[in-house]
């Protein structure tokens, strides 16, 4: 089983750039396909964005825009970049892999990351 380690959460303004990482070890990472998930206080966890094993397909929700998650196989690392950033984006991010990526994006994941905090200030 991969093991996942999120990095890049923090504190930021409204309006601000941040880049999530998401460094896997363990199986082959390239086996998988990778997502990003966020949970906001009082919230039930929700899918942000996924990516296929091979980077070629993305899938996003339709409630987020101007993220682009992105993958480097030879890193072992999937991103997610996070733009215009909004204090409603205020949430525990969570990395996640699954080999079916129709099943990671209905929530059905193999494994998840311990989270990384981002705060969004206005």
């Amino acid at each position: 089983q991969v093991q996942l380690v999120e990095s890049g959460g923090g504190l930021v303004q409204a309006g601000g750039s941040l880049r999530l990482s998401c460094a896997a070890s363990g199986r082959t990472f390239s086996n998988y396909a990778m997502g990003w998930f966020r949970q906001a206080p009082g919230k039930e966890r929700e899918f942000v964005a996924a990516i296929s094993w091979s980077g070629g397909d993305t899938y996003y929700a339709d409630s987020v825009k101007g993220r682009f998650i992105f993958r480097d196989n030879a890193k072992n690392t999937v991103y997610l970049q996070m733009n215009s950033l909004k204090p409603e984006d205020t949430a525990v991010y969570y990395c996640a892999a699954e080999p079916s990526p129709s099943s990671l994006v209905r929530g059905r994941v193999e494994v998840w990351g311990q989270g990384t905090l981002v705060t969004v200030s206005s």
